[in-house]
């Protein structure tokens, strides 16, 4: 049976740094049947260079709007940091162009409201898929999400992301990546001004924010809009968050929810970096007879595996431990694979603007119970003093 021929996307990169290099231009070279690179955009011109004579990506430049005017190109790659997401993304859909965004979807509410209401207002119907990777790896999508379904009763969570530094595994990788930090100053000042902007909208701060509160909101749009995201879709949206704690560069919460039955449990979120070589990453659901988890390993080496553990006790009361592996193919493949169907098939796309708007909730939920924690301490010290 001959296979029915595929329409290649021809993609535009913005954001030509670590991700592009180590991730996206190498899983995109592997799936050339599905995607072409046409353009590349970096405000350093040293790193579009790069790129561009190693991929052989034939416009190379460093104006964004060089890329929204090409009329060849079909998605956005939007790999930008966090703080250029909203201004890319929205122009890139007033442009009539489908975006794939890295994670996460910005870094406050309203600046999601924002993407949200662009999306709907888009040319063309240009979509917004957010690139939540481990929510497309085989083993969540199958072995994961079948063998939680079968837990008559949840009775704790566990979401743990504590990894060592990045550029441990990038070093093995096997895809150096180049950091060039010639730029020019006015994009330094662009940058700061527009994160600062964002992180006291996420705050709903009016004098500014502290270091602590900026670390937070860094740290949460980065490592823990990953691990959040992947519980979410498993667990759904938490009924309160109990109590966080905020001590850099570790942070956890308690989150509580209302599952079958009005059944109530809890799930701890637990995470942080620190100088060990090690990626424990891994999300757990506990019920009476039986506990699944799903372990993943840093996805800049390709190809390790991701494994679903199944822990119960069997019929004859006999304690059973079973492995699972659905595929050996990585999480960012396998979530370019389903971009392309989203955009060509009009597949819905799971991890869209407003699913992932979610996560900025979410931030705000633990953004409050802090702000909570801080003014009862405040208040404890002022009573003790008295």
């Amino acid at each position: 049976m001959l296979e029915m021929s595929v329409q290649p996307l021809r993609v535009g990169i913005i954001g030509a740094g670590e991700v592009a290099q180590v991730i996206h231009l190498p899983t995109l070279s592997l799936l050339s049947r599905l995607y072409i690179v046409v353009a590349i955009c970096d405000i350093s011109q040293q790193s579009v260079d790069l790129c561009a004579k190693k991929y052989h990506i034939g416009k190379a430049t460093t104006s964004a709007q060089d890329l929204f005017n090409d009329r060849s190109i079909d998605v956005i790659f939007n790999l930008t940091s966090d703080e250029y997401h909203e201004t890319y993304t929205v122009a890139a859909l007033r442009a009539g162009k489908h975006v794939m965004l890295e994670k996460p979807l910005t870094l406050s509410v309203e600046s999601a409201e924002r993407i949200i209401e662009a999306e709907k207002e888009a040319v063309n119907d240009a979509r917004v898929f957010v690139g939540y990777m481990r929510r497309y790896a085989p083993s969540f999508v199958k072995a994961f999400k079948r063998e939680v379904a079968g837990i008559d009763r949840i009775l704790y969570a566990r979401c743990r992301g504590i990894v060592g530094p990045n550029a441990y595994f990038v070093s093995q990788s096997g895809t150096s990546a180049q950091k060039f930090t010639a730029v020019p100053s006015v994009a330094i000042s662009e940058k700061q001004k527009l994160l600062s902007g964002l992180v006291e909208e996420a705050f709903d701060a009016t004098d500014g924010v502290t270091k602590a509160q900026y670390n937070y909101c860094r740290f949460l749009g980065s490592l823990g809009s990953h691990d959040l995201s992947l519980m979410r879709e498993v667990l759904g949206m938490p009924d309160s968050v109990s109590g966080v704690s905020v001590n850099e560069p570790f942070y956890s919460a308690i989150l509580n929810y209302v599952g079958k039955d009005d059944h109530r449990f809890s799930a701890t979120y637990e995470s942080g970096i620190d100088a060990v070589a090690r990626f424990d990453s891994h999300l757990a659901v506990y019920g009476e007879k039986k506990t699944v988890s799903i372990q993943y390993d840093t996805p800049y080496v390709k190809g390790l595996p991701i494994k679903v553990r199944v822990d119960e006790r069997n019929e004859f009361d006999e304690v059973v431990t079973r492995e699972i592996l659905s595929s050996y193919e990585d999480a960012y493949t396998a979530e370019l694979a389903e971009l392309h169907a989203c955009l060509t098939e009009g597949k819905e796309i799971k991890t869209s603007a407003e699913d992932a708007i979610n996560e900025l909730r979410l931030f705000t939920m633990f953004y409050r119970r802090w702000e909570q924690q801080e003014r009862d301490a405040r208040f404890e010290s002022i009573i003790k003093v008295l």
